[in-house]
């Protein structure tokens, strides 16, 4: 929040002050979206990998279950981390970074109630937007096999809940729909329509098959569509630029991340096994300089010198 002097006094003397506030993270995401090129966000599970994204250029990331479930737990995204749990680690994220959050709301974590209260914590802890879903609980991940849903009508009350519970009118509201794997894509469309017409701002048609299948959401859907691209999914894998033609508005890039960071770890260890050393990787590791730059410790320096306090 910065004070800045406006240019002229008032008749009784007193220098006139306006408040500049910085762009609040929903506000930004709402934009983000409506603007073009398609916004293209990556999915990270903790704040280093966030760091590295905002470094990298990106202007917004996604906190997501399956990735979580992954760093958090060591276990597959089938519904076992609590609301709290996901909170906790976009709140992390939200602290570590100046972008927004997009975070995952899974099914609500129950009725109209938890809704409310899910739209609340990830309201309170700083988020851009929440996405919630259609799947009975415990959820699935929207590739894996054995999904099933709740009725439309009662997700629709869930998005008008989460939509009412927000307090901040820019928080962006996803509504995502499953239901392309257990009704097919004509069901699916209807319930995009539907979830829209409660109150979504973006809907997220989950694992379509085909790029015709892509190509009917985004004609048939009645405002802006989120696509999901995980290579080795369902769905086909294509290019920011192929999404946009589509006609997508955003787009996240679901495991690159996790799945580079398990496959470089896999190698290190490996290797660290068989030799004993990491002599014969070092070059392919980051610095200790470089990663106390990403990880913030110039800025802390130099808060502590500012303050005369003994530094690192």
């Amino acid at each position: 929040m910065a004070w800045i002097p406006a240019k002229h006094i008032s008749p009784g003397g007193f220098l006139i002050l306006v408040m500049s506030c910085p762009e609040r993270p929903t506000t930004r995401l709402r934009n983000l979206i409506l603007a073009e090129p398609i916004l293209v966000v990556p999915v990270v599970h903790d704040p280093l990998c966030a760091r590295i994204a905002e470094q990298a250029g990106f202007s917004a990331i996604f906190s997501a279950g399956y990735a979580n479930s992954a760093a958090l737990l060591g276990r597959p995204d089938v519904g076992l981390l609590t609301l709290t749990e996901m909170v906790d680690c976009a709140s992390r994220i939200v602290d570590a970074t100046s972008i927004p959050v997009f975070a995952d709301g899974d099914t609500g974590y129950g009725n109209v109630t938890n809704v409310v209260r899910t739209i609340s914590m990830y309201e309170k802890a700083g988020v851009g937007g929440v996405f919630i879903e259609d799947q009975v609980s415990p959820k699935r991940c929207g590739h894996m096999a054995g999904k099933a849903l709740i009725a439309p009508e009662e997700m629709a009350a869930k998005v008008r809940a989460a939509v009412d519970a927000r307090e901040d009118p820019d928080l962006v509201i996803m509504a995502r729909t499953d239901a392309i794997a257990v009704n097919g894509i004509d069901d699916a469309i209807e319930r995009a329509n539907l979830y829209y017409e409660a109150g979504a701002d973006l809907t997220f048609v989950e694992a379509p098959e085909s790029v015709a299948q892509m190509r009917r959401i985004c004609r048939e859907v009645r405002g802006p569509s989120f696509a999901n691209m995980l290579p080795g999914g369902k769905t086909p894998v294509l290019s920011a630029s192929e999404l946009e033609a589509i006609g997508y508005a955003v787009v996240a890039d679901a495991v690159s991340c996790t799945y580079a960071i398990a496959k470089a770890v896999q190698f290190v260890f490996s290797e660290l096994k068989r030799t004993g050393s990491s002599a014969s990787y070092s070059d392919r590791l980051m610095g200790f300089d470089e990663f106390n730059r990403l990880v913030g410790l110039d800025e802390i320096r130099e808060r502590e010198q500012s303050y005369s306090c003994r530094f690192f």
